[in-house]
């Protein structure tokens, strides 16, 4: 469970939020399951709504490259404890992948790691599934 080159591209990601309300950049790389990496930081709107997170930004733009399978996701934030995806962005994902194994980790280097099946137990048992 090597993470050393997904939190580099997180780390890299984080760099290019835009984040001119909160301030709060926040990086993400996930790796596909054949090993390519792809990455996105939030993008913040004025119309809070329309702000899209570092995670989905990653997925959409693997989604777009045809990707469709994932293994793992760092999520990397200046905060004082790392912070996991937001509900958005964990629904979002678990359209692809179940058992994504997620790191969170800030600028002190503090990680937490769990699965997205943790953090969304049940995903699937809704009113469609």
């Amino acid at each position: 469970m090597k993470y050393d080159t997904l939190i580099a591209a997180a780390k890299a990601a984080r760099l290019q939020a835009y984040a001119p309300y909160s301030k709060f950049q926040v990086g993400a790389a996930i790796e596909a399951d054949d090993g390519m990496i792809f990455t996105g930081c939030n993008v913040e709107n004025l119309s809070f709504g329309l702000t899209v997170c570092a995670e989905r930004v990653a997925i959409n733009t693997a989604v777009a490259a045809g990707k469709r399978a994932f293994r793992k996701l760092v999520v990397f934030a200046d905060s004082s404890e790392p912070v996991t995806p937001c509900g958005a962005c964990r629904q979002v994902l678990v359209e692809f992948c179940d058992e994504l194994e997620v790191c969170s980790i800030n600028l002190a280097g503090n990680e937490h790691h769990t699965t997205l099946s943790v953090l969304l137990p049940r995903a699937k048992a809704g009113i469609l599934g």
